[in-house]
């Protein structure tokens, strides 16, 4: 089994490619030792020091470190725990442990606004950030303001904030004059 690896513009964050499907729909994301009890994988993966969080999405794995870990010396680590989880044959997600669909539900007098908003994530800026090991979500919408889920590589990312306000704020502007402004929110 080859493993690559790739940067992503969080350098807390590296995306791992084991060249098999990880999710076969959605993705997952474990911000916590605690919270990997649903993936056998995930918990593998957070047995190595220095491992903060972890994240999936269907064909990637992405893990980020605690600042006073070094990728040289946890790097190694990691494949091995990704390879043995694969040569184990033990499932991703353990028993009712399902991947998130990710937008939050969204009703109301806002919702054909919602539904527009939903479908430019998912066609425009959803597979953009997949590429980069991350995902943003929909959290909800409230006067104008577009709440969004940062997640994996895009959670704590130094260029986070550029690319919610320059693109995606732009982006949701230009289509949809309902909304005003672009809000990250915590998980």
């Amino acid at each position: 089994m080859f493993i690559q690896t790739e940067s992503t513009p969080n350098p807390a964050t590296l995306k791992f490619l084991p060249g098999q499907t990880v999710l076969d729909l959605g993705t997952a994301d474990f911000p916590s030792a605690e919270a990997a009890s649903a993936s056998p994988l995930a918990s593998r993966i957070f047995t190595v020091p220095g491992v903060q969080a972890v994240f999936f999405g269907t064909d990637f794995v992405t893990v980020t470190k605690a600042d006073t870990a070094n990728w040289d010396h946890i790097k190694p680590a990691i494949l091995g725990a990704v390879m043995e989880h694969y040569q184990s044959g033990a499932p991703v997600m353990a028993g009712e442990g399902k991947a998130a669909g990710g937008h939050a539900e969204h009703s109301g007098e806002d919702a054909d606004i919602v539904k527009q908003i939903k479908e430019l994530l998912d066609t425009r800026v959803r597979p953009a950030v997949a590429q980069d090991g991350g995902d943003i979500t929909f959290h909800g919408f409230d006067r104008g303001v577009v709440y969004l889920h940062m997640q994996g590589a895009c959670a704590g990312c130094p260029s986070s904030t550029l690319t919610l306000k320059m693109g995606i704020e732009n982006l949701l502007r230009h289509y949809i004059p309902e909304v005003t402004e672009v809000r990250p929110v915590a998980a």
